[in-house]
């Protein structure tokens, strides 16, 4: 069980392309930083290659310091710094991509 965390925008880094090509069931995806414009439902087909049933977070603090609150994907779950926290507790390793 792997936590993935990427901090890079899909629009200039190939860091979530390269995360989603070996994210696996029983992990998750955090999106932080500018990670969060994948989140936007622009980036919705690049989601699609998630394995069914694997999570993706995005970070409420850095999604809202960008106002893509409004644009989010909604099957993307917002958490805060706890809930960052409580992920890197809930799995065993954390990947992060940058």
């Amino acid at each position: 069980m792997i936590l993935h965390t990427v901090n890079k925008s899909p629009l200039n880094s190939p860091c979530l392309n390269s995360c989603l090509r070996t994210i696996a069931q029983n992990d998750a995806l955090l999106l932080i930083e500018d990670g969060v414009y994948g989140a936007v439902e622009h980036f919705s087909a690049l989601l699609v290659s998630i394995p069914e049933g694997v999570p993706v977070f995005v970070l409420q603090a850095d999604l809202l310091a960008r106002g893509l609150q409004e644009r989010l994907n909604p099957s993307v779950q917002v958490v805060d710094d706890e809930g960052f926290v409580d992920l890197c507790c809930q799995y065993s390793k954390t990947q992060s991509w940058y």
